[in-house]
């Protein structure tokens, strides 16, 4: 690759590019507000939380390892078990619930 300047018929091409650009306002006004975050954002993490809809079968599956590991749990003692279905447990009341709430009609 050239480290120096480019030809004008290439340079020409870039300067138009750059034109074409410049006169996009939508993307004007998302380069300008673009914000580079660590965390992410509370606001739209609730909206996306909300707007879950688990199916019946997602459901069902999540319902059923989570007593899988549960009754795992009690018989073995095993912490990495344990640790399991309280990572799971309330995904799948979670998931229930919003279950629920859609057939409620809420």
């Amino acid at each position: 690759m050239s480290i120096g300047r480019l030809p004008d018929h290439e340079q020409r091409i870039l300067d138009e590019m750059e034109r074409a650009l410049r006169r996009d306002r939508r993307l004007d006004r998302r380069m300008r507000t673009l914000r580079l975050s660590r965390l992410p954002d509370p606001a739209r993490l609730l909206v996306r939380l909300s707007a879950y809809r688990p199916r019946v079968w997602t459901v069902a599956v999540l319902l059923a390892v989570s007593t899988g590991l549960m009754v795992a749990g009690i018989v073995t003692s095993a912490p990495g078990v344990i640790w399991a279905f309280a990572a799971l447990w309330p995904v799948a009341l979670f998931a229930a619930f919003r279950l629920l709430c859609r057939w409620s009609g809420g």
